[in-house]
């Protein structure tokens, strides 16, 4: 979750990226083993599955969310519909798609989750994020009620978790129940560990939601509440002095109250509440670490103090010495060296990486060339030592951000490392000739390059849910459709937001771009060179625009070659000769290197 103005100031500052100095000592390895060149995939789970139509959320599970109306008609919209298409219930309220969207519920849930783990087997991914699952009103759930139960809508039984939670006091652990919505998430956690895989979940220790348990007794009660020096509170109801009850929202978002901070960070009583909280997660009962998630993805990490995050860190590794810790961070890096060494985190959500995909993959007239591609991904590379390089979340979308899918069907707009115009211009509803439509095949070809890419470079893959399936979507909400899954039947999408109409545009799963991506992830599972291999630049023909590496370890030696071109080129470098290279694919020998345009071609020795 990125407040869109902070980011235009992080970003006119951080692109292009600071220089390395080569001097600079290397630190020594703090991340985990277990993460290093994992293949990330990001859930949604509100839009991911709908595994249990018995919890769908009512329309008073939505009280204090943005649009604030609980009253309205309401039911859980129909998974296949047409995205832009305001459905009768809708239409009775008056109000535009915009409005309207942010009302939905489709009731995806973790029984959802549980029912697909075979499916992201099959993919071959092997960690899984979870945006929050916390109890909220929201969609996104950003905005958390309390960080130490589930969401009942994503458990089997809401009234009767909502009911069990009446009994216990949120300031002694040792009253904190578990709800069925808990339970259902310790199954999670255990069938993922099953299956060799593992999972984290989303973090956001800088506000809660206004509609919290503490927040909701500080508002009643005023300076009396147990919670009274918990959030940044400006000024108390008092009529006798005529003030009123003034607070600091998140971005001045007043549903979003701040928890106060100090010189040493996140203040006492909210600190010990998140450390009960991460241990609940963590160790689970008392269970131990197996039993618990395997880390954490931390919300903009940027908004809390370095005190807090290294007290957190040394709490986190007491309870799991494996646990790995990824921030929402995009600072030059400079700035961001501070999270990386060594006491705070493990690495970010890597979205430098993806500004420089974009511009070398996605734009056209305004690409970067092959040379300058390479030289801003050696920065970032080199900036942190290889440890914290092999664990980064190398990621080319997000829940924030245009899905890939869309992002290859609107070249040369603005760019996407320039955060705050690009968020708006990408947004169909702040731009209404932003191409929301179906990408084409040769778009849908670009994104398959840009997959392989990441597959292939060195650090650790994130998959947004439903690329690989062929979803697609303008920025933040319409990145947050519903997945796409084979056994459905999709409406084609038809309607524009304002509800005039275009051809239609079939809506399904993409059954050849899905294989795409499981046969890249294969090849990286394959080839211990790829997960955990160094990175050597071979060529940067910016003529051609191919642009080629090595990745090795012990033995294992892979070559890749990208061209980025629009015509067949002819790859010839003396690596060829010196080495005997195979098809990575075929396992044939290889004697001459022809790369069709827009195309990859992986050579290996083993």
């Amino acid at each position: 979750m990125i407040k869109q103005p902070l980011f235009s100031v992080l970003l006119a500052v951080a692109l292009p990226l600071l220089p390395t100095l080569s001097a600079r000592a290397q630190p020594t390895d703090f991340t985990p083993a277990w993460s290093k060149g994992v293949v990330w995939y990001q859930i949604f789970p509100e839009r991911f599955s709908n595994g249990d139509p018995g919890n769908d959320p009512k329309v008073t599970d939505q009280h204090g969310a943005y649009p604030f109306d609980a009253t309205s008609p309401f039911q859980i919209h129909p998974w296949q519909s047409d995205w832009y298409e305001l459905q009768p219930y809708e239409q009775k309220n008056g109000k535009d798609i915009w409005y309207n969207i942010q009302r939905r519920r489709y009731g995806g849930d973790l029984q959802g989750v549980l029912n697909k783990l075979d499916y992201l087997q099959k993919l071959g991914v092997n960690a899984v994020y979870l945006t929050p699952v916390f109890w909220s009103p929201s969609s996104h759930k950003y905005d958390a009620l309390c960080y130490h139960h589930i969401d009942p809508t994503f458990g089997p039984d809401p009234e009767g978790d909502k009911k069990l939670m009446t009994t216990e006091n949120p300031l002694k652990p040792e009253t904190w129940v578990w709800t069925k919505a808990d339970l259902l998430a310790l199954k999670l956690i255990e069938e993922v560990h099953k299956r060799k895989m593992r999972i984290i979940f989303d973090g956001v220790f800088n506000h809660l939601g206004a509609k919290s348990f503490a927040f909701q007794d500080v508002e009643k009660n005023q300076q009396a509440s147990p919670y009274a020096d918990w959030f940044s509170v400006k000024s108390w109801r008092d009529p006798a002095k005529g003030t009123a009850f003034e607070y600091n929202g998140w971005f001045g978002v007043k549903t979003l109250p701040e928890l106060r901070e100090d010189a040493n960070g996140i203040v006492a009583g909210p600190k010990q509440y998140i450390f009960n909280a991460t241990k609940r997660w963590m160790n689970p009962m008392d269970k131990g670490a197996a039993h618990g998630i395997d880390g954490w993805r931390l919300d903009v990490a940027y908004d809390v103090g370095h005190p807090f995050w290294k007290s957190w860190r040394q709490w986190v590794r007491s309870l799991n010495p494996e646990a790995y810790m990824t921030a929402e961070l995009v600072f030059p890096i400079e700035q961001t060296r501070p999270y990386l060494s060594g006491d705070e985190f493990d690495a970010t959500m890597n979205y430098n990486f993806a500004f420089a995909v974009h511009d070398f993959f996605v734009q056209e007239a305004t690409a970067a060339t092959a040379t300058q591609f390479d030289n801003r991904l050696r920065e970032l590379r080199e900036a942190f030592g290889p440890g914290v390089a092999l664990n980064m979340q190398n990621l080319v979308d997000s829940h924030d951000a245009t899905r890939i899918g869309s992002a290859v069907a609107n070249p040369d707009g603005k760019k996407f490392g320039d955060w705050g115009p690009y968020f708006n211009w990408s947004q169909k509803s702040n731009n209404p000739t932003y191409n929301a439509r179906k990408p084409t095949p040769a778009q849908v070809q670009k994104q398959k390059l840009i997959a392989a890419f990441q597959m292939l470079y060195l650090g650790s893959p994130m998959i947004f849910y439903g690329d690989e399936a062929g979803l697609w979507g303008s920025n933040d909400p319409d990145c947050r459709k519903p997945m796409l899954w084979a056994e459905k039947a999709y409406e084609p999408e038809t309607h524009n937001p304002d509800q005039t109409k275009h051809d239609p545009d079939p809506v399904g799963f993409n059954p050849e771009l899905f294989a795409w991506y499981q046969k890249f992830i294969g090849l990286r599972r394959q080839h211990p060179a790829l997960r955990l291999g160094t990175f050597t630049t071979v060529a940067t023909d910016d003529a051609q625009k191919l642009y080629a590496f090595r990745r090795q370890h012990g033995p294992d030696d892979v070559l890749v070659i990208f061209n980025r071109g629009n015509q067949a080129a002819t790859f010839t470098n003396a690596v060829l000769s010196k080495n005997k290279y195979r098809d990575a694919f075929t396992k044939k020998p290889v004697k001459q290197v022809i790369v069709p345009a827009m195309d990859v071609r992986v050579l290996s020795k083993k």
